[in-house]
């Protein structure tokens, strides 16, 4: 737990140097001021609220939330320079009830003597306990405190409803490239940073730009070891990034919303039967992490919502592509998911199934209790004869007879169906023929539409020009 509260002795002061000199190259470089923060234009930039209240000290309690790198801290720290109520920060990896009730408590008393108001930055916030955000409830309410909490995680999920709804959400978003690039050629110069004692040629400044993937923190901790392996005055190079940092770190939290976009564009990719984009964020699921068998799972989802009886194979393909995770695994397994989800990308699209059985589970929870037709029940038990003939479609040719299955008020059709694609279309041609007759129709009443509207504004422009040329000149 820190406090900032402008009581620095010169011994502390010189301390803080020391610390300063020996720290991370990405805590160095964090901003002073506002003017000094790069990347985060919609959430601080001018004619912000956050902007605007900074400016005139007017603060009131807010939770910053995004990705690794994005400034959440930087933020806090910015605002804890440019108010003048003391600034406490507590982690909640490590910090107690007790710890904040005691801080509360030195808060109010702040509050009470002095008329000192008091910034309660929280890190992590989401590690909280309940518990431990229901002690900051009243403190916040009565703005005994300022909160700041910053979380990589949706607050919406992760933070007390109570403590939502007494702050102000601010999104911050991975930071562009051209902020990153920007970031990253002031700590070359900048006193703080490698004072100008190196160079970097534009390709090793792509190379940290692309490998940072939008994490500011990244790009600068990149940029340090580069230099480490750089001799002194000399130029940081693409091999010296490549060796600082291997792998290309992008974000992936499996159980954040990144994840859950991610995985919300890989299956809205297969949906969308683009088998690049499919690929694309399966990689990012793989190298991120993910659990081959949750990959295989949302294949398999895919195969009956999306590709469903417009390509029955899907199914097999998707199944075997689940076992092959579970019995592979990874680093080969990567090759069957893509086969599967490259698969399902290409295949044929019906949502008829999905439809069909969201319709009639509709139907059984919200319609009435429906009895079985007495010639389809069970025929083991006294008095079965009565029940009426059940006809056995394997003694009519064909293998079909025209027999009631539905339950009285309901009528074939009501639930499934089918397309005109793929597997559909060849098991129902003649509703197949009937869509294709319905499609040609109203396209070909677009196309008279079209033409109607083409032709009235053609005709429209010379009569409007006629009356202005024939109006009469004043004189």
């Amino acid at each position: 737990m820190k406090m900032n509260d402008g009581t620095d002795s010169l011994f502390s002061e010189a301390e803080n140097r020391t610390r300063f000199a020996a720290a991370p190259l990405a805590v160095r470089m964090r901003p002073r001021h506002i003017n000094e923060i790069i990347g985060q234009e919609e959430a601080i930039g001018p004619n912000t609220w956050l902007r605007k209240a900074i400016d005139n000290d007017m603060l009131s309690s807010l939770i910053l939330f995004g990705p690794a790198g994005t400034g959440k801290t930087s933020i806090a720290h910015v605002i804890a320079q440019s108010t003048h109520a003391v600034f406490v920060e507590v982690n909640a990896v490590s910090g107690s009830v007790a710890d904040l009730r005691r801080e509360i408590k030195a808060a109010d008393q702040r509050l009470a003597t002095r008329g000192q108001r008091t910034i309660l930055f929280v890190d992590e916030i989401h590690r909280f306990s309940r518990s431990q955000q229901d002690a900051l409830l009243h403190a916040v309410e009565n703005r005994t405190v300022i909160l700041i909490g910053a979380t990589t995680e949706n607050p919406f999920f992760e933070v007390n409803s109570a403590l939502i709804s007494r702050s102000r959400i601010i999104e911050l978003k991975p930071i562009g490239n051209a902020a990153i690039k920007r970031i990253v050629e002031r700590a070359m110069e900048d006193e703080r940073g490698l004072k100008g004692e190196y160079t970097i040629s534009e390709a090793a400044l792509n190379a940290i730009v692309i490998t940072a993937g939008g994490d500011a923190r990244m790009a600068l901790t990149t940029l340090e070891l580069a230099a480490a392996l750089t001799e002194q005055g000399g130029e940081i190079g693409v091999e010296q990034v490549q060796e600082a940092t291997p792998h290309r770190s992008l974000s992936y939290d499996k159980k954040g919303d990144n994840h859950y976009d991610i995985v919300s564009a890989f299956i809205k990719s297969m949906r969308g039967s683009d088998p690049d984009a499919t690929v694309y964020w399966l990689a990012r699921m793989i190298a991120g992490g993910e659990d081959p068998r949750f990959i295989a799972r949302r294949i398999l989802i895919t195969a009956s919502e999306d590709v469903g009886l417009a390509d029955p194979k899907a199914i097999t393909i998707a199944a075997a592509a689940f076992k092959a995770a579970e019995v592979i695994g990874y680093p080969e397994c990567r090759i069957n998911l893509a086969e599967a989800a490259i698969y399902m990308a290409l295949a044929p699209k019906s949502n008829a199934a999905y439809n069909a059985i969201n319709a009639a589970l509709k139907e059984v929870e919200e319609g009435p209790a429906r009895s079985v037709p007495p010639h389809l029940r069970d025929r083991h038990r006294p008095g079965s004869e009565h029940y009426g003939v059940y006809l056995y479609p394997h003694d009519y040719p064909g293998g079909w007879v025209q027999q009631q299955y539905l339950p009285d008020g309901l009528e074939p059709g009501c639930f499934y169906n089918p397309t005109s694609i793929g597997w559909e279309r060849l098991r129902f041609p003649e509703t197949a023929a009937k869509k294709d007759r319905e499609q040609a129709v109203r396209q070909e009443r677009e196309t008279m539409r079209e033409q109607e509207e083409k032709s009235s504004g053609a005709q429209s422009s010379p009569m409007h020009s006629e009356n202005v040329s024939s109006a009469p000149e004043k004189a």
